[in-house]
């Protein structure tokens, strides 16, 4: 009788255990798990968006429209050109949108408040670059010298961040003290 009550009991507690764990710890283990994995998602695509503007910008430096009295250059091949120029504007554009509208997913992640102010500051000065009326060549020195420092120290390989920590965080600072002195200028 005393194995059997003993064995009875253990049943019991473990089916009770069992019972508590699937009803109230599983699901808030999951509901975490999706959390945790939109936020990596939102980081990775944050990094992706930065990466994608630094090489569009590059792209746009590096490949220029061309002269008027350039004999070399026919009219279709300029409308190409000036149609594939628009089409990585619009890649900008929306990097830039996607950084703006998702900031809270992506900065909020992180564990320092300076680490979670750089990327919302980044995003807003980025996305009113790319918004301004500044000139094309303008927007793009600016726009690569907010996005370099802060890619490479969210980014970066860890020796590169350790490496350019206080070059970047002066850099960029430098740049958004312009940006900020260039907007309040009547």
């Amino acid at each position: 009788m005393n194995i059997a009550w003993t064995l009875l009991v253990a049943a019991a507690t473990s089916v009770v255990t069992t019972l508590a764990v699937g009803v109230l710890v599983a699901p808030r283990m999951e509901a975490r798990k999706k959390r945790i994995g939109e936020v990596h998602t939102a980081r990775d695509t944050f990094g992706s968006h930065m990466l994608r503007i630094i090489s569009t910008c590059h792209q746009l430096q590096a490949i220029q429209p061309p002269a008027d009295d350039d004999p070399n250059w026919t009219p279709v091949l300029r409308e190409r050109l000036a149609g594939e120029r628009a089409r990585w504007w619009h890649q900008i554009d929306d990097s830039t949108r996607w950084m703006i509208d998702n900031v809270v997913t992506y900065a909020g992640s992180w564990p320092v408040r300076r680490l979670i102010k750089l990327p919302i500051t980044y995003a807003g000065h980025a996305r009113m670059v790319v918004l301004s009326e500044r000139e094309e060549n303008t927007k793009l020195e600016l726009l690569l010298q907010l996005t370099v420092p802060i890619q490479r120290q969210y980014f970066g390989w860890p020796w590169s961040r350790v490496r350019h920590l206080v070059a970047d965080h002066r850099a960029f600072e430098a740049t958004v003290a312009r940006l900020d002195g260039e907007d309040s200028a009547p």
